[in-house]
């Protein structure tokens, strides 16, 4: 059965989980290839083929103990075939989903770890609309393309928009039992940017990891995404050296329907955006 370490990168897009990833990557101790993986949709898959086989069911109807348990036996199988030529005792798994399936990673590896990257939401627009508009040529995978630029960001940050549907995610992990969420560590881009050694000092110790050097100014570049399946609408670009953030301006009226309608995540992470609004 599966035998490493798992440590989950998860959270909003465009929030720094490909950066994390170059960082982690460093690491001689943690296999982290740094794109997206499928694993976790692989697992949802089966748990929902699972439930809609009608022969498996009727065997349920028996033994429901012994077929759960069998059912979880394959899941874990399938953790460790994914991983098996892996010679590393730490391997990364980057999905955007985790964050929903912490309990499910917890039954599969009871020692696994999640990374949660989030970021200002109005800098989270401002980056995929600067992605859109160099690539004006092409629409989103969901036709955003057509619309106009609040009707965008309100597609985008519905419950089932793309941000919306990840921060719905983890808005509900506070929910978790504490045993769940103390296997949570929020990665904020903003300080991942200006101090990266700060965050990679808290990382290591939470991952069992012995602290390594990183040189910030000459990284190792990791394989690229295929950005493609994204319609080449977010990409995943890494440098050879840690960059600063260039803010992106935003209209007014977006910033402040976020700032209201996510007030919660801006007390948690930036509530110097909330002064004066109390």
């Amino acid at each position: 059965m599966f035998d490493k370490q798992l440590v989950c990168v998860t959270g909003l897009p465009r929030s720094g989980s490909t950066l994390l990833c170059q960082l982690l990557a460093h690491h001689p101790s943690l296999y982290c290839p740094g794109h997206t993986s499928p694993l976790l949709q692989m697992l949802l898959n089966l748990r929902q083929n699972a439930a809609d086989n009608v022969i498996l069911l009727a065997q349920m109807d028996q033994d429901p103990d012994g077929v759960h348990a069998q059912l979880l036996n394959s899941y874990k199988g399938l953790l460790a075939g994914w991983f098996e030529h892996i010679e590393e005792p730490a391997v990364v798994d980057k999905n955007r989903g985790w964050v929903a399936q912490m309990d499910l990673a917890a039954q599969l590896e009871p020692g696994c770890k999640m990374l949660v990257c989030v970021r200002d939401l109005g800098q989270i627009f401002g980056s995929i609309e600067a992605q859109h508009q160099k690539t004006l040529a092409m629409d989103f995978a969901d036709h955003l393309a057509d619309h106009s630029l609040f009707d965008r960001a309100n597609r985008l940050f519905n419950k089932t928009g793309l941000v919306g549907l990840a921060l719905n995610h983890f808005h509900h992990a506070q929910d978790l039992p504490q045993n769940l969420q103390q296997r949570l560590l929020i990665v904020v881009y903003e300080e991942l940017i200006a101090n990266p050694q700060a965050v990679l000092d808290r990382i290591w110790p939470f991952i069992g990891m012995q602290p390594i050097d990183i040189d910030f100014n000459n990284l190792n570049l990791l394989p690229p995404e295929t950005d493609s399946h994204y319609r080449m609408k977010f990409r995943h670009t890494t440098y050879p050296k840690l960059r600063a953030a260039k803010p992106h301006a935003i209209p007014k009226r977006i910033e402040q329907e976020l700032l209201t309608s996510y007030e919660w995540f801006y007390r948690i992470f930036y509530p110097e955006k909330l002064k004066g609004r109390d």
